[in-house]
């Protein structure tokens, strides 16, 4: 038997792997780069949200969805890490807009992105959110800041217990422990200005109260 006989099974064999590898890898850099775009719209349609530009930020969200979508056709299974920040961007981006715009907040389902994904989204998105009650305070909107910091609350207390996962859910734990500091920190705040509101009605009404007793 010659040696090309020997070695043709292992050239064929090699052949077909080398194929599948250079699919891979043009696969791979096809999702990094339009990761980043993903990444990119979803941090455009946050910004648009704090600005108060809720059109705008729909059409960015969407579009960031769209393009997202077909990156997980690319990805399939065996690339499918290569989008989670991407996801990770969508949900935090998704859950802000929803907020912001008086919606229910969406399902995993609804975004179409892994367990691990959402789970990571929603605990960036708290971040976000302190912004929003800030910005809604300085707006002299305190009853939406309240309500802000409520969601917050609410979604801190729904997303604890799976501090637990944090091997399976990277990042997970020390995004919580960030939140739960994030929570604390706008609590101060809205508690501050709450005191602050009543003291300025207590002032308001002990003035009228003065000033109807020397018309008397």
């Amino acid at each position: 038997m010659s040696a090309t006989t020997i070695f043709s099974g292992v050239e064929s064999s090699l052949s077909d792997s080398g194929k599948l590898f250079e699919s891979v890898v043009v696969r791979r850099e096809k999702l990094i780069k339009e990761s980043r775009e993903v990444i990119a719209l979803s941090a455009k349609s946050i910004v648009s949200i704090h600005n108060s530009k809720f059109t705008e930020a729909k059409e960015l969200q969407k579009l960031a969805s769209q393009k997202l979508e077909d990156l997980r056709k690319v990805a399939v299974s065996d690339l499918l890490r290569y989008i989670l920040p991407s996801e990770v961007e969508l949900v935090e981006c998704s859950i802000v807009l929803a907020l912001s715009t008086n919606s229910d907040l969406p399902s995993r389902e609804q975004l179409g992105v892994e367990p691990a994904s959402y789970i990571l989204g929603l605990l960036d998105s708290i971040g976000e959110m302190k912004r929003l009650v800030l910005d809604t305070i300085r707006k002299g909107d305190f009853e939406n800041a309240q309500r802000t910091f409520e969601i917050m609350e609410r979604l801190y207390l729904l997303l604890a217990p799976f501090s637990v996962y944090d091997h399976v859910v990277g990042g997970s734990k020390r995004k919580l422990d960030v939140a739960r500091i994030l929570i604390e920190d706008v609590r101060g705040t809205v508690t501050e200005e709450s005191r602050r509101r009543e003291l300025i009605r207590s002032v308001e009404q002990l003035s009228y109260k003065l000033s109807g007793d020397k018309n008397r």
